[in-house]
């Protein structure tokens, strides 16, 4: 088999990367995604590519043709390679030496199966000459594909054992590759290993978990691993996903494009305290746990406008899809349908301004205009006039 004739294969950075890597005797191989992707017709948007060169030699190789070469990951054989702006990983063919399920200790090698052997599942682990698109599968990658069934390489107990995170990287390609069925052996190691994530970093867990939430529709994924225990040992919170059944509903009702901290929130009960605890565990950016805590916060705030003027229009409509009955979300997405929170157009000058002294009493009345003029829904000059008027 071959790949397709997609309009990558003829981008000149690529090509002056792989000139740059060939000679007579090899040259480097196309891997992993960007193979997986054409062959199922999708966009590919990163190109790794294999090489027997040790990684001093890509670096001399991709200088010596006038490219940027950045030693990003050398001592496991990844060298970045630049070319007319575009980025190409390169890696050094690898086996592994050691493993203790969170790193490696590698050695580099000359043999395509034995690198394809330490990759994790097999539709990852297809090659493709650049030149000719014919494509090496060393452990049935392409019926794999096929068949959207998703297979560890050799023993899924082993692979696990070399890297942890393969657990969760089994359910988010599962619900990418495989949604038709579960293999009973992958499986069955994923939830035999699953307390072994807490050995990993939470920033990789993280990291994994909103790749998953963010795909089109997670949800066969998502109930294979609450069925599995897969989300126990770190995240004991989530053991329900009516929630995420219904909110993936609308969103696809009301053309809502996926958000995976969305859906994270939708797994987790709606509480600020539960949100805060897990953004911390997880090691989140002070802006995602800042969006999490503003939709719940707009769970109890039952005028979705006065809701996205508090704490912004996305968090409004998310609280809306997230935790409203169907009636009410209907008409929270209607009253926020095509409307931009306004800015309170008074600030302390004007009241002191109109002779009022500056001090706590500015900042009450200040407080009671803003609370009206909210409640008149956001009225414009002659009212809000008589609003200060009232209050003066």
């Amino acid at each position: 088999m071959k790949l397709p004739d997609a309009a990558w294969r003829s981008d000149p950075a690529l090509i002056a990367v792989v000139a740059a890597l060939s000679d007579g005797e090899m040259q480097p191989r196309i891997v992993g995604g960007a193979v997986r992707d054409s062959l199922l017709g999708r966009a590919v948007h990163d190109i790794d590519l294999a090489t027997p060169l040790r990684p001093e030699e890509v670096m001399r190789r991709l200088k010596a043709a006038g490219l940027k070469a950045v030693p990003t990951g050398i001592d496991h054989g990844t060298v970045t390679a630049v070319a007319d702006g575009r980025t190409f990983e390169v890696t050094t063919l690898r086996r592994d030496v050691s493993t203790d399920g969170r790193r490696a200790t590698v050695a580099f090698s000359d043999d395509w199966r034995e690198d394809a052997a330490r990759r994790d599942f097999t539709i990852n682990a297809l090659y493709a000459d650049p030149q000719t698109g014919e494509i090496s599968d060393y452990f049935g990658g392409l019926a794999d594909l096929e068949a959207q069934r998703l297979r560890f390489i050799g023993d899924a107990t082993q692979r696990i054992a070399e890297d942890h995170l393969r657990i969760l990287r089994y359910f988010r390609f599962l619900a990418r590759f495989g949604r038709s069925e579960v293999d009973g052996e992958a499986y069955a190691a994923c939830h035999a290993a699953a307390s072994s994530l807490k050995g990993l970093s939470r920033e990789r867990i993280a990291d994994e978990l909103l790749k998953l939430l963010g795909l089109d529709d997670p949800r066969f994924a998502v109930r294979a691993m609450l069925g599995g225990g897969i989300f126990a040992p770190v995240l004991p919170e989530i053991t329900d996903m009516a929630l995420l059944d219904r909110l993936i509903e609308r969103e696809q009702a009301h053309a809502v494009d996926p958000a995976a901290l969305r859906r994270l929130l939708a797994l987790l009960p709606a509480s600020v305290e539960t949100a805060t605890d897990i953004g911390a565990r997880l090691k989140l950016s002070r802006k995602q746990r800042e969006a999490m805590r503003d939709r719940i916060l707009c769970r109890d705030n039952s005028i979705p406008r006065h809701a996205a003027y508090a704490h912004g229009w996305d968090a409004a409509r998310d609280a809306a899809l997230l935790y409203a009955d169907d009636a009410g979300c209907e008409a929270a997405l209607d009253a926020l349908m095509d409307w931009t929170p306004p800015r309170f157009p008074l600030k302390g000058a004007d009241l002191i301004a109109r002779g009022l002294q500056p001090g706590p009493e500015l900042g009450r009345k200040l407080h009671a205009i803003e609370a009206r003029w909210m409640a008149e829904n956001f009225p414009v000059a002659d009212r809000l006039d008589a609003l200060v008027a009232e209050q003066l």
